[in-house]
């Protein structure tokens, strides 16, 4: 198992310091900023949204590693998912950083999993989904992981 841990420990450290789609989308028609209070974590997310389909999503901001990694992870993901399959997604996802549980099939996103252990940076990991939520839904107001139970 240590092997695995290895693995999921290389996919946050890649995702950290090569993030994927960073910068603002300048085809962006949905625009949502989250922010951390306890840990500082900043995010924006940008949606180009065809219908219900995210055409393209980007990310930019600033924190630590767990939530820039999550962000990058995040836009690789949700690129070319529906509202419904994207929320379905931010579910698991939840799920993996709350509880631990792994996935039945390995995949990057499962190298979260460890964060469950460490309470105070499930917000961090989440920060970038709880944005992308509020893009497909219009919403403007920031999100806060202060406002969230995670």
């Amino acid at each position: 198992m240590s092997d695995l841990s290895d693995l999921y420990q290389q996919v946050i450290l890649d995702h950290n310091r090569r993030p994927r789609n960073r910068g603002k989308l300048p085809t962006a028609n949905r625009v949502a900023h989250g922010d951390n209070p306890s840990c500082g974590d900043q995010c924006s997310v940008y949606l180009n949204l065809d219908g219900d389909r995210i055409q393209d999503i980007s990310f930019d901001g600033s924190g630590c590693a767990i939530s820039q990694a999550s962000a990058s992870l995040m836009t690789t993901q949700l690129k070319g998912k529906t509202a419904a399959e994207a929320e379905a997604m931010f579910k698991d996802f939840h799920e993996i950083v709350t509880s631990g549980k792994e996935p039945e099939e390995i995949s990057d996103v499962a190298a979260f999993a460890g964060v469950h252990a460490f309470p105070a940076r499930i917000k961090c990991a989440t920060l970038g989904w709880h944005a992308a939520l509020n893009a497909l839904k219009g919403d403007e107001q920031p999100a806060t992981t202060e406002s969230h139970t995670d």
